[in-house]
């Protein structure tokens, strides 16, 4: 085996769905915000597949939001990819289904095929655990530097930060409404 198909299989995925054009997918992936990491849902029309068996496998799936043609891209063996989910498979005889895109209503539907969904969307529990390094890897791995401990600092309770009082600040100065000049009050009576 050459070094760049061990390093390709070093980062393959060891199950991944069978995915194929015509195909109506669920795909999970992580979505990092800040320091927050959530997993959204893309569900689409598959229109095209490519490399099937590299590492860098891809699927685009295809849907309309809000009637705009949204398409996105997925490596099927990227970590950010959680799971991929067939929902529905269709009968099609290409590979790239760009004629779905001039599609809308009745003339986007695609003749279904049945499926063993279950079958197709099982993936095993990983069987392996990750080993524990062996006395020879431990001896030769270097010598580790001395780690840093540091405490939480003690922050008072009652006082707030920079950031806080900034924040304070802005929630107090909310716009108030001001009296135009042309408009007088109306006097209660």
């Amino acid at each position: 085996m050459s070094v760049i198909a061990a390093i390709e299989q070093k980062y393959k995925k060891q199950h991944i769905v069978d995915v194929k054009s015509g195909d109506s997918v669920k795909v999970h992936q992580k979505i990092r915000e800040g320091t927050k990491e959530r997993i959204q849902i893309f569900e689409g029309l598959v229109i095209r597949a490519d490399r099937k068996g590299s590492h860098t496998s891809s699927i685009t799936v295809r849907r309309i939001a809000s009637g705009i043609g949204v398409e996105k891209s997925y490596l099927l063996h990227s970590p950010l990819v959680v799971k991929i989910e067939v929902t529905k498979r269709s009968k099609v005889r290409r590979n790239y289904l760009t004629y779905m895109r001039a599609r809308t209503g009745k003339s986007a539907r695609l003749s279904s095929v049945a499926f063993d969904r279950d079958a197709t969307n099982f993936i095993p529990p990983e069987e392996v655990a990750p080993e524990a390094p062996s006395d020879e890897e431990v001896s030769q791995a270097p010598e580790s530097l001395p780690v840093e401990t540091t405490t939480p600092e003690k922050t008072e309770p009652n006082v707030p930060s920079e950031a806080n009082k900034k924040d304070e600040a802005q929630k107090t100065n909310v716009s108030k409404p001001k009296a135009s000049k042309d408009k007088k009050p109306a006097k209660a009576e």
